[in-house]
């Protein structure tokens, strides 16, 4: 029977059977590449947005307010969040902290002292602080202390700096001089007024404003507050992810803003997420023609070789010994054929992790598991369209 076998096998690789054996080969391996890759691209992306390696703790809280409209002005408490619309903020699968942030309901005079000749009305807020990204033991403030720790924004000294500065003539100063200036604080309301001295204790690149410890202004708004109660305008959020889709559209929805440019990635982010669907889909395509292709294949094989199985048969070979060998003659080229994406695909990863990592990104330079396990799924079922359509036509000539 081997001489048969081997008309077969001759059969198979000569003739219009090769070209076609070709085509679906290429398309087979060009439709893996593509899931392949869709599936890495998918696994670097997540690696870039939640890798401890390459998280922003800076962009990972977002202080939101409600947008000022025409129809709002003059209507101070339509800017105010409700307690509802503060819960319904916190229950929020992208939140994974809350605070809010506390106003002061006094005047604030802020003086510098020596030749700086600087005076400025201001406002004070607090927040939780777990918030702030300025640590220290100098940060706290009890009843009946004269000095006053302040976080500053880092935006406010560079426009003193390379605005104020130059336009008046003064100095231009460093953080380091700033935070060693006693400044003249006097707060002031309905019943009375007090003067304490402001020691700068930080500057923040996460909040924009003057912030103080939130003991002081509790006891600030108590006693020289013009209101009982000042509504809540501004919270503020931790999350793992501000470009979060979801995220945006939920401000969008509720009529929230935030400072944008933490916001900026959600576009990229929902682009790149089209183009690795984009490159998925069109891989599922090539790989239905793949196996659409494979499978006209085997079916002239068979229908080329049915008066030399129909002798077999006659001769006594099993209908399952001819299935396995015809299956034998394709399963060899499945492996390799996926051995040689995996290997496509490495090299393209490590290639990948080396740019990223010129630009202070880190992604694994190794395909990842989810890549592994895209093969043999790919393979495997390529190998069961094969396995039905053999058991279906064999049986049929036989």
């Amino acid at each position: 029977m081997r001489p048969f076998f081997e008309l077969l096998k001759k059969i198979i690789h000569t003739g219009i059977g090769r070209s076609r054996f070709l085509m679906a080969s290429v398309g087979l391996g060009i439709a893996m590449l593509l899931i392949l890759v869709a599936i890495q691209v998918h696994s670097n992306f997540n690696q870039l947005l939640y890798s401890t390696k390459n998280q922003n703790e800076t962009a990972d809280f977002l202080v939101i307010n409600k947008k000022i409209t025409n129809a709002m002005m003059g209507q101070n408490d339509k800017s105010a969040f409700s307690q509802a619309e503060i819960d319904h903020i916190k229950a929020q699968p992208f939140v994974q902290a809350f605070g809010l942030i506390t106003s002061s309901r006094f005047r604030v005079v802020v003086q510098a002292p020596g030749d700086l000749h600087f005076a400025t009305d201001m406002f004070f807020e607090s927040v939780p602080d777990g918030f702030l990204d300025v640590k220290g033991e100098d940060w706290k403030w009890t009843n009946g202390e004269r000095i006053i720790p302040i976080i500053l924004p880092s935006d406010f000294l560079n426009l003193y700096n390379f605005g104020f500065s130059l336009s008046q003539g003064l100095p231009q100063i460093s953080q380091e001089t700033v935070k060693a200036l006693p400044l003249q604080v006097v707060i002031s309301g309905n019943t009375g007024s007090e003067q304490f001295i402001g020691r700068v204790a930080g500057f923040s690149d996460r909040i924009s404003s003057f912030l103080v410890p939130a003991s002081f202004m509790n006891w600030a708004n108590e006693k020289y507050g013009t209101t009982r109660e000042a509504p809540t305008s501004r919270v503020i959020i931790k999350t793992p992810d501000p470009s979060n889709p979801t995220l945006v559209k939920f401000l969008d929805d509720n009529g929230y803003t935030t400072n944008q440019d933490k916001l900026k990635f959600s576009k990229t982010r929902l682009i790149v997420q089209t183009i690795v669907s984009v490159i998925g889909f069109f891989g599922l395509i090539l790989l239905f023609f793949a196996m659409l292709v494979f499978s006209m294949f085997i079916q002239l094989i068979i229908a080329s070789c049915k008066k030399e199985i129909q002798l077999l048969v006659m001769l006594g070979t099993a209908p399952g010994q001819l299935k396995r060998y015809l299956l034998k003659q394709f399963v060899p080229l499945y492996i390799i054929i996926g051995v040689v994406c995996l290997l496509l695909l490495t090299a393209l990863q490590c290639g990948t992790a080396a740019i990223l990592a010129k630009h202070d990104m880190a992604v694994s330079p190794w395909p990842g598991a989810g890549v592994f396990a895209g093969t043999v799924l790919v393979l495997g079922l390529v190998y069961l369209v094969n396995l039905l359509t053999v058991n279906r036509y064999v049986n049929k000539e036989s």
